[in-house]
């Protein structure tokens, strides 16, 4: 398991996070030994400092902060919701080709890492924009449906609630596929078996900040997640159309 560099400056490193990693260390799982945290301070030989958060299952751009006083400035760039994120999932179904999701999320909280977290929290506000970029037909029964429909999918998250775009795709009917948690075990099954993808279908592709100390905007773009490509691939999307619908 290993993680590229995306952007390294004295103030700042972002990463590309493969899958299956924690960014920290957690009571989730208490066994694991490798971090985001812990290979991003390796690889530039000092402390590191997070900022937001990549759920384990999903991949994508990491940002940390070189210093303390950096990170209190991009913590209250996030808190004001004034990072642009766009992820790319594959979900179940056609959505619609463009929509908005405004729909309240009650705090998920783990048993054992937050069992002295208020547990009586109002739900929270959140909002996703969401755009429809290609379908796909399969020639394959899963449930009652004589063929498997999939969308590779545009997220725009602006809240960042835990899972939220894993929730609120599934709260429209359409979960991404590999979500374990709010998705459908069969459809994650059938792509498991019949075409070799594990894991979950999300990844954090852009971000775009202001830069906390030079100023000006900051463009932070990740190599598409390969198990993504090679699925997409499979279903007969090339790498190169692929990389124009992310230019578009």
């Amino acid at each position: 398991m290993t993680m590229s560099i995306v952007y390294q400056d004295d103030d700042l490193l972002a990463v590309h996070k493969p899958p299956g990693l924690l960014v920290h260390r957690s009571l989730i799982d208490k066994h694991e030994t490798r971090f985001a945290m812990q290979m991003a301070r390796d690889m530039v030989g000092k402390h590191v400092f997070p900022v937001h958060r990549l759920d384990r299952p999903t991949s994508g751009i990491l940002l940390f902060a070189l210093s303390s006083d950096v990170a209190r400035l991009l913590t209250e760039q996030f808190t004001a919701q004034q990072v642009d994120k766009t992820y790319y999932a594959i979900v179940r179904g056609h959505p619609d080709e463009q929509g908005h999701i405004d729909y309240a999320l009650k705090e998920k909280l783990d048993k054992i890492a937050d069992k002295m977290a208020n547990q009586d929290k109002p739900a929270q506000q959140a909002q996703t924009d969401y755009s429809r970029l290609a379908t796909f037909e399969l020639p394959h029964p899963v449930g009652r449906y004589a063929s498997a429909r999939y969308a590779l999918m545009r997220l725009s998250p602006h809240t960042g609630r835990k899972h939220q775009l894993r929730r609120h795709m599934a709260h429209i009917s359409h979960p991404i596929l590999g979500d374990t948690t709010h998705g459908d075990g069969k459809h994650n099954k059938f792509v498991r078996q019949t075409y070799g993808f594990n894991g979950l279908a999300l990844t954090c592709q852009q971000m775009v900040l202001q830069h906390p100390v030079q100023g000006g905007q900051l463009v932070l773009r990740g190599e598409f997640d390969e198990r993504l490509v090679k699925l997409l691939g499979q279903w007969g999307m090339s790498r190169a159309e692929l990389r124009q619908l992310e230019n578009d």
